[in-house]
């Protein structure tokens, strides 16, 4: 049984802590404390868990070993033609690896929408690896998010294994909470057709190459070529306004007209 809600008490909030660690592998330098997970909560952000009560809890599951997942939020205000914009800005998002593939980050996004409206918030951002295939299907396709802005190395060096040593590039993720085309996928109705205009491919078999010297340099032109492309259609106007797998399981982003 797998029930979402906002975390509370501190052993909550040191599971979801080990859980970062576990996902990213970060070391102590890159990883956030306990006390930054209960501040975002204090300011009116978000720390949502799921939790498993199938989950033995014991001395090797952690302090709290039913979470499962977690996403957490900061808030944020941001200029807008229409003046101050109240925003939420989701910095992470972590579902254990025994409880992948099942559709809980999804969920865990879905609650966080739910949870930001209810509180008159209505746009969401976050920051995505272009490269990860996963992430990208997960917040395009199914979410909905438009993406018009490349940020190169955003983050600096990264201790992440995920990272692989490359650069940390990232996708701004913009999601409208409540924009006809969200509110179409949330009730699982096709959303409107976009024209698309450019596609940029990441290989099926990025991952791999990122994993290991010996291919590193292979995954790095990937991105270099991919950053060159998708800032020249960025600067002509275009966003990434949808996502798709062709039939070897490569990554393909679509872009076309933003309105």
């Amino acid at each position: 049984m797998i029930s979402i809600h906002s975390c509370a008490g501190m052993a909550e909030l040191e599971a979801c802590v080990q859980l970062q660690i576990a996902t990213w592998g970060y070391d102590e330098a890159d990883a956030i404390p306990r006390k930054s997970f209960l501040l975002a909560q204090k300011i009116g952000g978000q720390v949502i868990g799921a939790f498993d009560s199938d989950v033995k809890v014991d001395a090797a599951t952690g302090p709290d070993g039913s979470l499962v997942g977690f996403a957490m939020s900061l808030p944020g205000v941001k200029s807008t033609p229409q003046g101050p914009q109240p925003y939420l800005h989701s910095h992470m998002l972590a579902v254990r690896a025994s409880h992948r593939n099942r559709g809980l980050g999804a969920q865990l996004k879905w609650e966080q929408r739910r949870e930001a409206l209810s509180r008159g918030v209505r746009h969401m951002e976050w920051t995505f690896d272009p490269l990860e295939i996963k992430n990208a299907f997960l917040n395009i396709h199914r979410l909905g998010v438009m993406a018009r802005e490349y940020r190169v190395n955003f983050y600096g060096v990264s201790s992440s294994r995920l990272q692989g040593g490359l650069p940390t590039d990232r996708l701004l993720a913009e999601w409208e909470l409540d924009s006809p085309r969200v509110e179409a996928l949330l009730a699982r109705r096709p959303a409107a057709a976009r024209a698309i205009e450019i596609r940029i491919l990441v290989p099926v078999s990025i991952d791999q190459w990122k994993a290991s010297e010996a291919t590193r340099e292979r995954a790095l032109a990937v991105q270099l070529e991919n950053q060159k492309n998708f800032q020249q259609a960025f600067s002509q106007g275009l966003a990434v306004v949808g996502f798709s797998r062709d039939t070897d399981g490569n990554g393909v982003y679509e872009l076309g007209p933003y309105s």
